[in-house]
């Protein structure tokens, strides 16, 4: 079976996959997700819900995620573009702290698959954007946790110096206040 393309990302476990569209006159088609195939490139992990946003221009919903219920989180952009973060928060990890992005789009149908222990984000680009996301385990609002979208001690670049923040994403912590008890912890290679 022929896999998805796909490159693996700078943080172990990150991965962007690059799905073939298949334009025409009226329109394109491009396969999605594939267990088999997605599972040949590392993802193999059963996803169990699916969540949907839509969001405005200089939006940023993070940085998130979950303890007990950690979810791997492959996500894309039906229509518009992001800037989407994937931040390494698994103590003992030799990468903790570090953070990679890409941009994904309508347009280029790029897909990110964030592994579970670390934290996700994104910031819309265009001037609205539709975002879809597998999660490889079910949202539970007590397990919910985050960190401030601009923490100095981890500098993720975002491309928006003053975003759209709810509430709650507006009063969380720097990551080393969240306290070593709420982060997950680093099983290993």
């Amino acid at each position: 079976m022929s896999g998805v393309p796909h490159v693996p990302g700078k943080l172990p476990g990150v991965v962007l996959f690059q799905p073939k569209a298949f334009p025409d006159a009226r329109g394109f088609f491009t396969e999605t997700y594939h267990a088999e195939k997605y599972r040949e490139a590392g993802v193999e992990l059963p996803f169990l819900q699916d969540n949907f946003s839509y969001s405005r221009r200089h939006v940023l919903r993070g940085l998130h995620f979950q303890l007990r219920h950690p979810q791997g989180k492959l996500v894309c952009v039906i229509s518009g573009e992001i800037y989407d973060v994937a931040v390494d928060i698994r103590r003992g990890s030799p990468t903790f702290g570090q953070w990679e992005a890409y941009v994904l789009s309508g347009d280029n149908h790029h897909q990110l698959y964030v592994p579970p222990g670390f934290a996700h984000g994104f910031v819309v680009l265009s001037e609205a954007a539709a975002v879809l996301y597998k999660c490889t385990d079910v949202y539970v609002p007590h397990d919910d946790v985050g960190f401030a979208w601009n923490d100095p001690d981890i500098g993720v670049e975002w491309p928006v110096d003053a975003p759209v923040l709810s509430d709650k994403d507006a009063l969380l912590p720097r990551l080393r206040d969240v306290g070593d008890d709420r982060l997950p912890t680093y099983a290993g290679p």
